[in-house]
Order: structure tokens, then C-alpha cells, then sequence
């Protein structure tokens, strides 16, 4: 087995890591960002004259979430096809350089 193959699978894993990295990223910025939109849903209801009720909000976040994981899922999903793959690509490079 030479250089190029493990190369190959450790730059797979590295791009999963870097799509797993931004996906955490985004979802970071997604939560920072409850306080200004909870300030948000109460100026909204206010000019509404209707009341806030926290079932409310949390239906909000937990839609806003429900999308976030989503997109975490997708990019775990991925990244474990890419590694097993690599893996398997390498083991097969193996066992033909060892047969």
C-alpha cells in the first residue's frame, strides 16, 4: 500500500471533519441568535396585542432546531459514508498489496 492510498482516506476523513466542524458552526450561530429572536416574538406579539405564551416560543425554537439537526444529520449521514468508504477503499488496497 503506498502513500497516495492513506492519503486519500485521511483527506476524506479531513473534509468530513471540516463539513462536521461547519455544521456545528452554524448551528452555534443559530443559537446565539434565540435571545435577539425571543425579543423578536415578544415586540411581534406586543404590536399585535396578543399575548406570549412560552408553548408558543418553544414551538418556534424547536421548529428553528428541527431544521438545525436536520442539517447536522445530513452532514453526519455524509461523513459516515465518506470515512467507511475511504476505509473500505483502503482495506481492499491493503489486501491486494498482502494476498
Amino acid at each position: 500500500m503506498n502513500n497516495s492510498d492513506y492519503n486519500k482516506a485521511e483527506n476524506a476523513v479531513n473534509n468530513v471533519e471540516n463539513s462536521l466542524q461547519d455544521a456545528a458552526d452554524k448551528t452555534k450561530w443559530k443559537i446565539n441568535e434565540l435571545a435577539d429572536k425571543a425579543k423578536d416574538y415578544l415586540n411581534e406579539k406586543r404590536n399585535n396585542d396578543e399575548e406570549a405564551s412560552q408553548e408558543d416560543w418553544l414551538d418556534r425554537v424547536k421548529a428553528n432546531v428541527s431544521d438545525a439537526w436536520e442539517d447536522i444529520k445530513d452532514k453526519a449521514d455524509e461523513a459516515w459514508e465518506k470515512t467507511k468508504d475511504a476505509a473500505e477503499d483502503v482495506k481492499a488496497e491493503w489486501n491486494k498489496k498482502t494476498n
